[in-house]
């Protein structure tokens, strides 16, 4: 914990700022990256996103008062980035967000940088089938192990709503990957 202060009083001053930012980014453009990945799916769509978090965490760092942790507020800040990506990308296309997102999650297996096999992709397809809140807690409790109180702080929702969606998004994966349907 005092590290974290220590180095948030680095990024807050503009004498030890860059210098503190480049230790921030090595700490976490891994953890990010692959939190982003999971609401966007694309490779390079998420290396844009990344970029976009890390450029609004520069900008709003002496704006951060320490209610949160640090990585609950950056984790905050990155959904919030894929959010908007996906919602704009589905604009442009003329689709609901959920319809870009299967839509993308159907395409995984054209990914260069998809490495998963048949049951992961499987898996992906159903993940992306749920609504936006339900995958999003999906995401950060069972494939990143986060949690529910830091989902909560992320999401701006209660541990009870967190809880509710997560069981109603395991009944639905569960339906998806155990029926012989096709995505």
């Amino acid at each position: 914990m005092s590290d974290e202060i220590a180095l948030i009083k680095s990024l807050q001053d503009p004498n030890t700022q860059d210098q503190a930012f480049s230790v921030l980014v090595e700490q976490y453009k891994e953890r990010l990256y692959w939190h982003i990945r999971k609401i966007v799916l694309d490779h390079h769509d998420s290396d844009d996103v990344l970029q976009n978090t890390f450029i609004k965490i520069y900008r709003n760092i002496a704006k951060f008062k320490g209610d949160s942790k640090l990585y609950t507020w950056m984790y905050r800040i990155a959904t919030n980035e894929s959010l908007t990506f996906v919602k704009r990308k589905s604009k442009q296309m003329g689709v609901k967000s959920s319809e870009y997102i299967e839509k993308t999650a159907q395409n995984l297996r054209a990914d260069p940088y998809f490495d998963g096999n048949d049951i992961a992709l499987k898996l992906q397809k159903a993940i992306g089938s749920l609504p936006e809140k339900q995958r999003l807690v999906f995401q950060m409790k069972y494939q990143e192990s986060m949690k529910y109180k830091d989902i909560s702080a992320i999401l701006g929702t209660s541990v009870g709503a967190l809880k509710t969606s997560y069981h109603h998004a395991v009944k639905k994966i569960k339906e998806k990957i155990t029926t012989r349907q096709t995505f």
